[in-house]
């Protein structure tokens, strides 16, 4: 199904999101700890038009999220994991000058799955990369389908048969259709996905009106 305005609207995050928020995150996330009221008001503080919110209109509830902030990737490493690119999850290494935007978490509740909200979410962090004139959009594409075949595909194997065509990841796959392409695949970027083997492929959206700083390559 595709994304019906008549039924949800993207906007910005608002402090009494935080605990439907926390409550999908338990949900979608049953094997990590759910984000903290504090942790959500520190990324409205530092950085609050990169946080989205997707609303079901008929009971103004939270049906999904896309949380982001503003990197200089050439301060980190491109093996760097989530807790190191977003301090913690407290975002505070949020940088205003930075010209990545760095998409550190995207979920949506199970019963507002299948509706198009990813992509809608995806599609309002794109226009935030494009009006503040930043020169792309990076990410890290969990791999759910990994874990099965680990024992006998390194992650890049898999990253590349996901991006030939041969194999489909329930994640991965969708970021290809969807416009994002695969930098490399990384080995322990989040510490409690066993479904990924704790793997992910590096992924990013280059702002077609940028052109590429003089820093551009990830390390």
């Amino acid at each position: 199904m595709g994304f019906d305005t008549s039924e949800y609207c993207i906007r910005q995050m608002r402090v009494g999101d935080f605990g439907a928020i926390r409550e999908i995150c338990r949900r979608v996330y049953p094997h990590d700890t759910p984000y903290t009221e504090l942790e959500l008001a520190q990324h409205n503080a530092v950085y609050p038009q990169g946080q989205f919110v997707a609303d079901y209109l008929p009971t103004s509830s939270v049906a999904g999220v896309h949380f982001t902030l503003r990197l200089m990737l050439a301060d980190f490493h491109i093996d760097d994991p989530w807790d190191v690119l977003t301090a913690r999850g407290s975002f505070s290494d949020h940088n205003p000058h930075g010209h990545t935007l760095y998409g550190a978490d995207v979920f949506v509740s199970p019963e507002h799955q299948h509706h198009g909200l990813a992509h809608a979410l995806t599609d309002a962090t794109r226009a935030l990369v494009v009006e503040e004139n930043l020169w792309r959009m990076v990410g890290g594409s969990r791999l759910p389908g990994y874990a099965k075949v680990a024992a006998i595909l390194s992650p890049e194997a898999y990253v590349a048969e996901v991006i030939a065509g041969t194999r489909t990841d329930p994640v991965l796959s969708v970021h290809l259709k969807d416009g994002w392409t695969v930098v490399k695949a990384i080995r322990g970027y989040m510490q409690d996905d066993p479904a990924s083997a704790n793997c992910a492929a590096v992924i990013q959206w280059v702002n077609p009106a940028r052109s590429p700083p003089l820093e551009f390559a990830l390390r």
